[in-house]
């Protein structure tokens, strides 16, 4: 969300964003009922001075005449008023001049490249043949018992996927960042907040039965399972207004995520790659309205993110993501995907966003400044590691002829196993 004053005043702006993103909104339409808002508010502010009047006059009908009308024009304004904040969820945030203009992950930009990737002496399998025949995932069992995209994590795949959680989470926190479990069960103010709502709401498995009050009344509010912890994080924060010196705050979350997979229907079926669940440690950052500042942090984070894989031995290449797949509410963002020999390809292990203060905004986040002026915070979020996804590349960048995999030397004292056989 972005203000209505600066939409007004960068109205050409705001369309090239909402173009380039491809975002389905009518800026136009959105002015014109900002306009008629206006007006009315004007209306109903004077019918009520002119309603306060003639209650001093104790002038009874012509009360009674203006609350009749104050009324139809009140119910008028709340319902355009309702329209204008709908339709505001919908503004992008305008992209940093870096990011590449395009409508998908086909205009996104390599801007570099780590490591070597393996060179096998013998035929490589892919991490669904390698778990299978190491005995540490059954995604039999998982579909038996979840449905689609289910799976079992066994004996030292179990561990390993731990020994990830825990080393990753070890690096955040030596980093500066406080942990923090959050809730993974949410309200539908948190994902609008942090803008997964309305963008993505196809994604967000919804508690058909949230529950019940110690009365025994239903509760009416819906309730959502997160995709990663970064709404739970940011709404530990919504409406608070922190002081300048309490900045940048960096705080990491671990927990369960849960996605549906709806708008990637048909994609990446096979193993681990795009499951329903799974764990993440992710970080944000809340800083001051700098953007010099937001786009160091923005590197710092990335940094982490890095040095991870770089550590765990990992190849990978880091993606400037393009304006079309970056997202609405996204000043700047890269993609870190790793290499993943069963796929010949990359595959996207992090994502690292700057959204300046447009989550703020949505959040009522805010700063006072040392002259104790009140300002809007920025804000940025970045995976720190995700699993089972991470265990595709080090399966299979690790696999050996034999068919065992080599663990990497930074998880051995997670794990307590430098081979998986």
């Amino acid at each position: 969300m972005l203000d209505i004053n600066f939409i007004r005043d960068n109205k050409e702006i705001i369309k090239k964003a909402i173009t380039d993103k491809g975002i389905d909104l009518d800026l136009e339409n959105l002015l014109e009922i900002d306009q008629a808002r206006r007006d009315l508010i004007l209306k109903v502010e004077e019918l009520r001075r002119k309603r306060n009047a003639a209650a001093q006059l104790r002038d009874i009908e012509k009360g009674k005449a203006i609350k009749q009308e104050l009324g139809t024009l009140e119910k008028e304004l709340a319902e355009i008023e309702n329209r204008f904040k709908e339709m505001m969820l919908f503004i992008p945030n305008i992209p940093s001049l870096d990011s590449p203009i395009g409508p998908d992950s086909l205009s996104n930009v390599e801007i570099k490249k780590w490591g070597e990737n393996p060179q096998f002496s013998f035929t490589p399998k892919d991490h669904v043949e390698l778990s299978k025949a190491l005995g540490i995932v059954d995604f039999e069992a998982g579909v038996k018992v979840s449905g689609f995209r289910g799976y079992f994590l066994k004996g030292q795949g179990a561990l390993l996927h731990l020994a990830v959680l825990n080393y990753a989470l070890g690096k955040i926190v030596k980093a500066g960042f406080t942990p923090m479990i959050p809730p993974t069960l949410v309200s539908e103010r948190v994902l609008i907040g942090s803008g997964h709502f309305p963008f993505g709401k196809e994604g967000i498995y919804q508690i058909a039965n949230p529950g019940k009050i110690e009365t025994g009344e239903e509760i009416k509010n819906p309730v959502f399972l997160v995709g990663t912890s970064e709404p739970s994080l940011l709404g530990y924060f919504a409406d608070r207004t922190l002081s300048e010196a309490e900045l940048p705050i960096k705080v990491a979350g671990i927990s369960s995520c849960y996605r549906s997979e709806v708008g990637d229907y048909g994609r990446d079926t096979k193993g681990l790659y795009r499951v329903h669940e799974f764990a993440k440690v992710e970080q944000v950052v809340i800083c001051r309205n700098d953007l010099a500042e937001s786009e160091k942090l923005f590197g710092e984070i990335q940094q982490i993110s890095e040095g991870i894989l770089q550590e765990l031995g990992i190849p990978y290449h880091v993606i400037v993501t393009s304006t079309g797949d970056m997202g609405a509410g996204k000043y700047q963002m890269n993609d870190i995907e790793a290499w993943m020999p069963g796929r010949g390809s990359y595959g996207e292990t992090h994502s690292n966003s700057n959204l300046t203060d447009w989550q703020a905004r949505r959040l009522n986040l805010k700063f006072k400044d040392k002259a104790g002026e009140t300002h809007l915070c920025y804000t940025l979020n970045n995976t720190v590691i995700a699993s089972p996804r991470v265990l595709i590349a080090i399966l299979e960048n690790f696999q050996q002829e034999d068919g065992s995999v080599i663990i990497p030397e930074a998880l051995r004292p997670y794990t307590g196993f430098d081979k998986i056989s």
